[in-house]
């Protein structure tokens, strides 16, 4: 296993560890830090195993961050996008 994948593997636990714990804001400032840390993650994980492993590590990451994920649908459909 690559380094790369270890890092995203830890990064999906973290990821679920955070949901479970309390908050006020509902996960929001949670979200934008595990978002912060994807995105180069996601780029190392293709960059290092390959297209198909990055698409892989990206459905991960959006079933992880699904409302921020819908939220971007909605504001891209109210610019008229799709």
């Amino acid at each position: 296993m690559t380094p790369s994948l270890i890092l995203a593997a830890l990064w999906a636990i973290a990821a679920n560890v955070l949901a479970m714990t309390p908050s006020r804001d509902n996960h929001w400032r949670r979200a934008y830090i595990l978002i912060a840390i994807g995105i180069p993650l996601l780029g190392y994980v293709t960059y290092e195993n390959g297209p198909w492993f990055g698409l892989a590590v990206l459905l991960a990451g959006m079933s992880v961050l699904r409302w921020p994920v819908i939220y971007l649908g909605r504001w891209l459909r109210g610019l008229g996008w799709s």
